[in-house]
């Protein structure tokens, strides 16, 4: 479907809200801030691994990385700035550390240690198109319960965990085990016309947000229509053997609610090559079931979202992008999305 200056007028107008984390999210706000001008980014902050981890550790605040990707994402900077924000000291004590997070840092430290208060003048600064918001304030950790009856505490050593163990993770957990989200969240998905899940780890990056107080209920009983962005590969400890309905079952399963209108799938296989060198770490395509989405009255969508970049696979932004603006344009004007 070709896209017209009419389908990116009725995309300017709408509120989009997109949920999730890691870098599958802000990969896909890079395509999609061109034609949506209120775009709402809701961030997990149960991340404990990496420089973020370090930080979130040290000085006692919430992890910055997956906001300061966000932020980034939506950013209008100039070249050397992004080069710098995405900065890592490679020696010292600061190794492998990234200038955006210590940056985030700093400006909790002069907003009063309000994590919230930093993420708007963050945003500020760089002149972002949209708001970032963490999900929650509050300090929270995720847990998992795997199917070997064991339990673990940290978002960075389920995955590590499950794999060791030869297990699967059968029940994720906040604790505290209720955690208030920030309202500006849950505003911002009452007012939604559409939203956004994914794309991201399905365990450690879009369903922590569902699992905070309220959010889930809120996406339940907004107006909006939900669109589920699957991965084209299974997580090695997360997905392994997950079809692509197998997602949305996980999503439904911890929250008890049934939301989700329109799926994403990638149609392109991957290459010979990219099948092997991801067979190596246990990682493969997604297969798409689609009769299980027709019996559920979710409408997938099958297009090539494949872009691959030094060898790694990811979503193609623009492509996707487009595919969203397209099939908003056909839900407003009662068309089918098969025209798509």
């Amino acid at each position: 479907m070709e896209i017209t200056d009419k389908i990116i007028k009725n995309a300017a107008g709408k509120n989009v809200v997109a949920i999730g984390g890691g870098t599958g999210i802000s990969t896909m706000l890079r395509g999609i801030k061109k034609y949506f001008e209120n775009l709402t980014a809701i961030i997990t902050v149960a991340d404990d691994g990496g420089g973020s981890g370090m930080i979130r550790e040290d000085l006692n605040m919430l992890p910055p990385g997956d906001v300061r990707n966000c932020i980034m994402a939506l950013a209008n900077t100039e070249p050397i700035m992004e080069r710098l924000l995405n900065y890592r000291f490679e020696s010292g004590r600061l190794k492998g550390q990234s200038f955006g997070n210590l940056f985030l840092a700093a400006m909790c430290g002069i907003s009063d240690g309000s994590f919230e208060k930093a993420v708007n003048k963050f945003s500020d600064v760089l002149a972002v198109k949209g708001r970032v918001l963490p999900v929650s304030e509050e300090n929270i950790n995720l847990g998992a319960r795997l199917s070997d009856g064991s339990v673990v505490l940290g978002e960075s050593s389920i995955p590590s965990t499950a794999i060791h163990n030869g297990a699967k993770i059968e029940e994720l957990f906040l604790a505290p085990a209720k955690v208030k989200p920030l309202c500006e969240c849950i505003q911002s998905i009452y007012n939604a016309d559409y939203i956004i899940l994914g794309p991201g780890s399905l365990y450690t990056s879009v369903i922590p947000n569902l699992l905070v107080e309220g959010v889930a209920e809120a996406v339940k009983k907004s107006d909006a229509k939900v669109i589920y962005i699957c991965n084209i590969m299974t997580q090695p400890g997360e997905t392994d053997d997950f079809t692509a309905f197998d997602h949305i079952e996980a999503i439904y399963k911890h929250t008890k609610s049934e939301f989700i209108d329109y799926c994403f799938v990638n149609s392109e296989p991957l290459n010979d090559f990219l099948y092997a060198k991801y067979r190596l770490t246990h990682s493969f395509q997604v297969v798409n079931d689609d009769y299980k989405f027709y019996k559920n009255n979710i409408k997938l969508i099958k297009k090539n979202f494949l872009n691959v970049a030094n060898d790694v696979v990811r979503h193609n932004y623009n492509v996707l992008a487009d595919a969203l603006v397209c099939l908003f344009y056909l839900i407003e004007n009662g068309k089918s999305a098969d025209d798509l």
